[in-house]
């Protein structure tokens, strides 16, 4: 799989998951392995390191600067880089974030091969990475329509996108669909895929089409490479490995699931999120939930807490609270397959297994 100037020899990305659970461990492990290692640029303030100084409130990130530090990113780079070496190495950053254009150039500094983003239409991505012509930009889509629009606003750059994400709606986290179309057929992964690889025909070029969302095996691989995807994007199955940045409370979370416990929840960032239903979502429902203070300011459309008070939690510290393996207070994203998971492994075992079969 080719995506800009860089060869990936298996067909599988690693998706970007945070706070902290594809850091510097996963991504350069996986990429090491001969996928693509996404690290996740949301929440590196949380990032232990002695050569990282960050300025706290109540043990959490103040502010933008610290809540997405670009002195944490660069350690978490040069980390994964200790690990996969030159291999191509990327960074997702969400486009609803604050500080959007910042961090993707703190990104490309640190050294970033590929950057990959979604939660929102990236339409002025190439603006911020105009100084760094060789690093790839990968955006995340749901339907046809938002690669076409994608594809018009950067025709002012001279620019398509080196290979676009199709995310369909069983994926972990934010959702690009409303609550009901995440159940309707039409909005599933096999029926939005074969749209977007025909909008692409019409910009010329071979852009690689990548399928996300619900992807667990081999059999899912090959599926989507028969429909004539270049790779799929998978995270969730990743959470179950040793090298997973994650504590191992937050893998225990998906081993111990249910089918049943894996639903979807409102978000302060205004789209529905599948996460697996612990103390917070009941705590949550029953009012006793960690009272809602914006201490990270991480994404633009809570508006400074006010979403977060009107669904009953803030994502940031929630999610922060789950790399740190709080049972009682964390947000457990996982895909609609993290039940599934039932042991640790190594990411040497698992993408044997995605390539040759289990």
């Amino acid at each position: 799989m080719k995506i800009g100037k860089y060869e990936i020899k298996h067909p599988i990305i690693q998706g970007g998951m945070g706070v902290g659970i594809s850091w510097d461990r996963l991504a350069g492990t996986v990429s090491k392995e001969g996928g693509l290692g996404v690290i996740s640029a949301v929440g590196t303030g949380y990032y232990k390191s002695e050569n990282v100084h960050i300025i706290t409130r109540k043990d959490k990130p103040k502010d933008v600067a610290n809540f997405y530090s670009k002195d944490a990113l660069n350690e978490i780079v040069k980390n994964a880089r200790k690990i996969c070496g030159d291999a191509p190495l990327a960074c997702n950053i969400l486009y609803a974030i604050n500080d959007y254009g910042r961090v993707v150039k703190d990104a490309c500094e640190a050294g970033i091969n590929i950057i990959i983003t979604g939660a929102g239409i990236p339409t002025n991505m190439p603006e911020f990475t105009k100084d760094y012509p060789d690093v790839a930009l990968v955006p995340i889509v749901s339907s046809a329509r938002a690669l076409k629009l994608i594809c018009k606003k950067w025709k002012r750059y001279n620019k398509i996108p080196d290979a676009v994400i199709v995310e369909g709606p069983l994926s972990g986290g934010h959702q690009g669909f409303k609550y009901e179309d995440c159940f309707k057929e039409e909005f599933q992964l096999e029926n939005i895929v074969p749209p977007v690889i025909e909008e692409a025909k019409n910009w010329g070029e071979d852009i690689p089409i990548i399928a996300a969302g619900g992807i667990w095996d081999k059999n899912d691989i090959d599926k989507f490479l028969n429909l004539g995807c270049a790779g799929v994007q998978m995270a969730t199955r990743f959470i179950g490995t040793h090298e997973c940045d994650a504590d191992i409370a937050l893998k225990k979370v998906l081993i111990d699931s249910k089918e049943e416990d894996i639903k979807l929840m409102k978000s302060p960032v205004g789209l529905p999120a599948r996460a697996v239903r612990t103390n917070l979502q009941f705590s949550i429902e029953n009012k006793t939930a960690p009272k809602v203070a914006c201490i990270s300011n991480c994404v633009a459309p809570c508006h400074r807490g006010v979403e977060a008070k009107a669904v009953g939690y803030c994502i940031a510290d929630r999610l922060g609270a789950a790399y740190q393996g709080d049972l009682d207070t964390g947000l457990f994203f996982t895909g609609s397959n993290g039940y599934r998971m039932d042991k640790i492994i190594s990411v040497h075992e698992l993408m044997e297994k995605l390539i040759k079969g289990e």
